[in-house]
Parts: structure tokens; C-alpha cells; sequence
């Protein structure tokens, strides 16, 4: 079969999709070529998972069906027709993989027929070596396109270990070393490296007068003919002198000089030799001591000098030790000798002496030896409040500012308006100043309370700020005012500041059926108050048993907003649905009372003013 483009995938187990299902790889891979198989198409695929990775094992294990499909076309061809050139019209990538398929497995049949080995190393490319070699081997029977084999090596399912080439076989693979076993070695057919022995196969190349002794990957030539004592043979078969005075431990009794003679060796008596410290004589027939103290420098190198027999002591100077073995003044490490003792903090050594040195945050006391904390205030390292502590010093903020996380040197301001309760700071707008903030109101209507935070509204009908006529009255509301003022309608006559009384009739139906009395009244409550809330309460004056009253709001119930409700001794009229917007309403409630067999009837106009509940804008936003 056709070898793909070689696709390893090391992710094994269960692929962590982003927020989807976990699915394995082997599902994703499972689902992609069976699609392939199928022939959809592999950049389209319907997505088992959100996880990317899962999309591109299912993208490439599809692409791979397919380019196996489609080279083992091309290798049918090859095998079936024995050319290629007019085969495959076109320049698709298909057509481009089929006929690379092909022409790669005519050259493997080709060193078939030739006795050329299938393993050429010829620089053709992955994919094209595999099918060259595959068409090459072509002992088994012709791959049919009816068969789907599965690719073990392109896969990455095969068992092969590090240094083996995997090579894909119909229904099942083999794995074979990519590198030779190497001079002295030959390949089994368990693909193992065995040794050669090359004294046995007769490809040695030892002289004539030598013999042939194998070892592991190689061989080595032994000369037949053994050099006699006090010889050495060397690699070419000839005798070399051995050096017994320097390859043997006193060859010659004390006293006596070893001499080297070809083959063997000679003592000879020693003359006088004078020892350490010491030297012969002018007649030469005597050893006398050396006075190493002599001369202008001496065998101490500027420390006192004395003169032993046969040797000498150096007096060293303070910070020196006389080493006996070098005979050498040495500077003593006061810093290794006495540890924790001589310093404070740190020991630096130096040559006849030692310094002390302080870490960061101290200074060296005038002892030199122990460390005084060091006042970096006085060098003013904060931008703001600087406090010492031992070895150290810590900078601080003033109120309204908070220390850099960058330098934990510089302040920053801190923006009240921006932390997570700055919403609740102001009621209404926060502005950040330098170190604090401040809050402001609505530029009409509200002023700022003494807690410097919430707006309280400003009653403009006692500061007298309204604009409401002479013939109007004023009525506060939250944030405002308004001028209200009311006419009676015809046959009425007012009766009070709010209200309007019916004239007397005629007796006609007409005029007996309006109301006999007309009230005004004024209500004003904020947004979003809590459903149901009673507002308004109608009944008549005094109750009398035997007293039938109907209540109804009969005008300006705009959205259903209120509703009414019996009471004992009448109505109460409720918000009914929450109120989220500012708006007015102007309500009618008739009331009709049947008393002693008499209905009268009458008439509440209630003018209701929704208003904001508080002046909120959000931090910064730029108000209309």
C-alpha cells in the first residue's frame, strides 16, 4: 500500500477540550477516518468536540485515508500499466500524489529486476523511499484498492524501538535499524547485531607470522615467535629492550646504581651523595651543611631567616605560618581559621591580614569590625514617608495615596472613584483628586448633604426658588417642583383650596348624575417602590349602617399601573405593577355612596409625580 505523509501524534489519554466534551485522541482519529473512508472531505468535517487539537487529529487522520487511497492508485497503476507519464493528466495535488506513488514504485521494481538491493540510499524523500522499498519487496500479493490497510507507520501504532525504521506491510508492519551495525558486526534475522569472527571467515589480514585472535567487532594479530627475558615484542613482531632500571622498583641493593645493558641490567656502588640541606665538600670527599639563610633574598622570600643544620626555619611575619612540608611562608585565611569571630557580618581575606565589610542596610562600625544599621532616610528614598528599620527601611504613603507594587518606593493616587465601592462613595457623581475625591449633584434640583456624599433634594416651594405664578401653587417633588392650579368645570363652585362643590339643580337627570363633590389631591413617590404599595385611601367622612360605596379608578390609569381594592370603610388604590421610569399620572376615583335609598356620587382627581428615586450616574459619565 501507498505510505502517507508521515502525521506522529504523542498525545495519548484524554484531550482537555475548551469547555466541550472530553474525547479522546483515538475517538477523534476513529471519527476522521471513517470520514475519509467515506470520502468527505477533510477541511469540511463536522467537529465531535471544540477541542483544536481533536479537530486536527480528525483533519489529518481524514487526510491520511484519503493520500493512502489515493498512492496506492498510483502504485496499482504502476504495477498494473509499468508507466505513469500518461496515467495522470492534470496538476491536483491528487494527481501529483498519485503519480509520485507511481513513479516511486516503478523505481523500486526496477532495482528489483536489476538484483539491486531494495534499501538503496538514494535521497528520494520519505514517502517516496517508503514506496520504492514497498514495491521493491512486492512478495506479498498486489495491494487491491477494495482493501483498506491500515498504516501502522504512519499512525505511530507500531512497537518499533529507537534506532528502528518502521516499514507498513499489508495488514500488519516490520521494523528494521536505519543505522548499520557497524564494522565487525553483521544484522540476524532477529534485527540483531552479532559479532563477526573474522579469524574464522579468513578476512583478517595478520601476517604470515602472525596468528589471528578475534574480539568483540574486531580482531588482533599475535606474533607466533615470543621474545626471550628482558625483550618486549611489539606490535610488528620485533623485540624491544626493556629498561629494567625504570620499568622495575630498585632493581639494585642500597647503596648501589642500577645501569640498563641490552637484555638486562647492571648495579654499580654509589659514590658520595649528600642529602637535603647539605653539599660536598671543595675536596669532595664530604657533606657539609647548606646556610639557606645566605643571600639577599633567602630561602624565606623577605620573612626572618634561620639557619639549621641541614636545614632552616623561617620566622614569619604576623598573618604567615611557616609550612614545614613547602618550607614557605604562608598567609593565614584568619577569615576560615577563626569563622563568626573576627567579623560581624562578612570576612573578606586578604594576603597577611583580613576585612571586614557589612551587608546592604548597615555600615562598618569604627571598630572595623562589627556594623551599625545604616539610616537610609536620611538619603530620602521614598517619594512621600520613609521609616527606618533595622538593616533596612520601609517607604509609606500618605492618606488618599498607596504604595507602587512596581518599586515599593514612588506613591500612587488611589482612585477612589475606580475601586470596586466606588459606586457607593457618591450617590450621585465621584471625581478623583490627587490624595482624595469629592462628589458633586445634579446641577438643579439637589444639593450636596453635610456627609459630603449623598444629594438631598431641595424643597424650592420653602427656599422659594420655583417659578410658579401667583395663581399657581407650588408642590415639591424628589429632585424638582411643579406649579399646579385647578379650575371647577361648569355648575361647580370652588369650595376650599382643592375643592369644587356642585351647584344646585334643576331637577334634570343630566345634572343629578355628576358628582356632587370634585377633590384635587397631589401624591409623589419614587421609582421601583416595592409592589403592591397602597398610596391612596377614599371613603366617605362618616359611616352610617346600612352604607353601600363603590370605589373605581375611572380615568388616567395609563399601563395599569394601580389598582383598587375594598376596604371596610371604602377603597385603597395600590401599585400594582413596578414603576421603573419617572412619569405622571393624573387619576380619576369615582366613588359612589348609596345611603337611605339616595346614591351620590363623587369624584377624586389625583395627580400622581413618579420621580427618580436618587440622582445616580455612573462614575465619569458625561451627563446630558
Amino acid at each position: 500500500m501507498g505510505p502517507g505523509i508521515v502525521i506522529l501524534f504523542s498525545l495519548f489519554g484524554v484531550l482537555n477540550g475548551q469547555g466541550g466534551n472530553q474525547m479522546s485522541i483515538d475517538e477523534c482519529c476513529k471519527d476522521g477516518r471513517d470520514r475519509g473512508i467515506d470520502n468527505q472531505d477533510c477541511t469540511a468535517l463536522p467537529l465531535i468536540s471544540e477541542s483544536t487539537t481533536c479537530r486536527i487529529v480528525q483533519e489529518q487522520c481524514c487526510a491520511t485515508v484519503l493520500e493512502d487511497s489515493i498512492c496506492t492508485n498510483g502504485i496499482n497503476m504502476a504495477k498494473d500499466q509499468g508507466g505513469c507519464d500518461t496515467q495522470f493528466p492534470g496538476s491536483t495535488c491528487e494527481t501529483k500524489t498519485a503519480k509520485m506513488c507511481c513513479d516511486c514504485c516503478l523505481l523500486g521494481r526496477a532495482a528489483q529486476e536489476k538484483g539491486l538491493p531494495c534499501d538503496h540510499s538514494l535521497s528520494l524523500g520519505y514517502q517516496c523511499g517508503l514506496v520504492s522499498r514497498a514495491c521493491c519487496d512486492d512478495g506479498a500479493p498486489d495491494v487491491k484498492t477494495n482493501t483498506l490497510d491500515i498504516n501502522e507507520c504512519l499512525l505511530g501504532a507500531s512497537n518499533c524501538r529507537g534506532g528502528e525504521r518502521c516499514i507498513n506491510t499489508l495488514g500488519s508492519f516490520r521494523c528494521q535499524r536505519e543505522v548499520s551495525c557497524g564494522t565487525g558486526y553483521e544484522l540476524t534475522d532477529s534485527n540483531n547485531c552479532k559479532d563477526i569472527d573474522e579469524c574464522e571467515s579468513g578476512t583478517h589480514n595478520c601476517a604470515p607470522d602472525f596468528m589471528c585472535q578475534n574480539t568483540q567487532g574486531s580482531f588482533r594479530c599475535r606474533p607466533k615467535n615470543q621474545c626471550g627475558d628482558g625483550y618486549i615484542q611489539d606490535a610488528l613482531g620485533s623485540c624491544i629492550d626493556i629498561n629494567e632500571c625504570l620499568a622495575q622498583t630498585g632493581p639494585c641493593h642500597p647503596g648501589q646504581s642500577c645501569v640498563n645493558t641490552v637484555g638486562s641490567f647492571t648495579c654499580q656502588r654509589n659514590s658520595v651523595n649528600c642529602g637535603r640541606g647539605y653539599h660536598l665538600n671543595d675536596n669532595g670527599n664530604r657533606c657539609v651543611d647548606i646556610d639557606e639563610c645566605k643571600g639577599p633574598d633567602g630561602e624565606c622570600a623577605g620573612h626572618g631567616c634561620i639557619n639549621l643544620v641541614g636545614s632552616f626555619r623561617c620566622e614569619c611575619k604576623i598573618g604567615f605560618i611557616f609550612n614545614s612540608i613547602s618550607r614557605v611562608c604562608e598567609d593565614i585565611n584568619e577569615c576560615r581559621h577563626y569563622p563568626g569571630r573576627l567579623c560581624a557580618h562578612k570576612c573578606e581575606n586578604a594576603v597577611g591580614s583580613y576585612k571586614c565589610s557589612c551587608t546592604q542596610g548597615f555600615k562598618l562600625a569604627s571598630d572595623g569590625r562589627n556594623c551599625d544599621d545604616l539610616n537610609e532616610c536620611e538619603s530620602s528614598p521614598c517619594s512621600q514617608e520613609c521609616a527606618n528599620v533595622y538593616g533596612s527601611y520601609q517607604c509609606y504613603c500618605r492618606r488618599g495615596y498607596q504604595l507602587s507594587d512596581r518599586d515599593g518606593i514612588n506613591c500612587e493616587d488611589i482612585d477612589e472613584c475606580a475601586l470596586p465601592t466606588g459606586g457607593h462613595i457618591c450617590s450621585y457623581r465621584c471625581h478623583n483628586t490627587p490624595g482624595s475625591f469629592h462628589c458633586n449633584c445634579p446641577a438643579t434640583g439637589y444639593t450636596l448633604a453635610p456627609n459630603g456624599r449623598s444629594c438631598q433634594d431641595v424643597d424650592e416651594c420653602v427656599t422659594g426658588t420655583h417659578t410658579c405664578s401667583e395663581t399657581e401653587s407650588c408642590f415639591n417633588v424628589q429632585g424638582g417642583f411643579r406649579c399646579l392650579s385647578f379650575e371647577c368645570p361648569p355648575n361647580y363652585r370652588r369650595a376650599g383650596e382643592n375643592r369644587c362643590e356642585r351647584l344646585l339643580c334643576n331637577q334634570t337627570s343630566e345634572c343629578l348624575a355628576l358628582p356632587l363633590r370634585i377633590t384635587y389631591y397631589h401624591l409623589t413617590f419614587p421609582t421601583n417602590i416595592p409592589v403592591p404599595t397602597n398610596v391612596f385611601r377614599m371613603g366617605p367622612s362618616n359611616t352610617v349602617p346600612g352604607d353601600h360605596v363603590q370605589i373605581a379608578i375611572v380615568g388616567g390609569n395609563k399601563g395599569d399601573f394601580f389598582g383598587m381594592q375594598r376596604v371596610p370603610s371604602g377603597g385603597e388604590m395600590a401599585v400594582t405593577r413596578p414603576i421603573t421610569e419617572p412619569q405622571d399620572f393624573e387619576l380619576s376615583l369615582e366613588m359612589r355612596l348609596l345611603r337611605y335609598g339616595t346614591t351620590s356620587t363623587y369624584l377624586a382627581k389625583v395627580l400622581v409625580f413618579v420621580v427618580q428615586e436618587q440622582p445616580i450616574l455612573p462614575y465619569n459619565a458625561i451627563p446630558e
